[in-house]
């Protein structure tokens, strides 16, 4: 219940109501919330109070608000530390979730002067280009598009990339992926990417960019990601 005489600001202790409920599964995602009238008629507080605690709630990724429809609960971001040097397939299975991908494009493509700079590679070497709509229980998370030097790399197929590429290097190559570097930044969709992810154009998104190392030092991979920012989120835990 609300306790008006906490030092706890009231619309904050709105908010944990709310999470407990969502957390406890009494609201599932796509669950419409009661118009705010409602709250602020049942708590006997301002409308504004309710209003600002679904704010906080929609930019914490808790809700969401449609047009003219209303407020909804949102689907739970998948959460990925960023400790750790794991495949999208290793996170979800360690998630509980069915990992899947939908290649977009497979082909060997001369690198430009940007990809052979970060393969560490001659300018125009072949290089695999490999695009795909990574899934989670068949939910698109991220586009995601791989450079891999041919010559470093030999026998990528579709099949493969289909499987998964990382147990092909290590197992079956016998090559040791041992580090990794990774930028992220906040954009908004392209059509292009909205139409892959099943978002809308503008939509914000996180852009990854990855660059993987075998034990030797040499660059295996450039990798960039677009992940959908309604979805998923990264946590990193820092000790001093």
């Amino acid at each position: 219940m609300i306790n008006k005489n906490s030092p706890i600001p009231i619309y904050y202790q709105l908010e944990e109501l709310i999470k407990v409920l969502i957390e406890k599964g009494e609201l599932k995602p796509g669950d419409a919330l009661p118009p705010e009238r409602e709250y602020a008629e049942k708590y006997h507080i301002s409308r504004m109070t309710v209003r600002q605690a679904f704010t906080d709630l929609v930019n914490e990724g808790y809700l969401y608000r449609q047009q003219g429809k209303g407020t909804f609960v949102a689907e739970r971001k998948i959460e990925q530390g960023l400790q750790g040097l794991t495949s999208f397939t290793e996170d979800m299975i360690a998630r509980g979730l069915k990992p899947g991908s939908k290649l977009v494009k497979f082909e060997m493509i001369p690198a430009s002067s940007q990809i052979a700079g970060q393969l560490k590679i001659a300018e125009y070497g072949p290089v695999y280009e490999i695009s795909r709509i990574r899934l989670a229980d068949d939910v698109p998370m991220a586009l995601e598009t791989n450079y891999i030097s041919a010559n470093l790399i030999k026998g990528i197929t579709e099949d493969i990339v289909n499987e998964s590429l990382y147990a092909y290097i290590e197992e079956k190559l016998n090559l040791r992926i041992v580090s990794a570097t990774q930028t992220i930044e906040s954009s908004i969709a392209s059509q292009s990417e909205a139409n892959n992810l099943n978002i809308k154009k503008g939509s914000p998104v996180l852009l990854i960019q990855q660059n993987t190392y075998l034990l030797d030092g040499t660059p295996l991979e450039l990798v960039k990601s677009v992940y959908r920012a309604d979805r998923y989120k990264f946590i990193v835990q820092m000790k001093r």
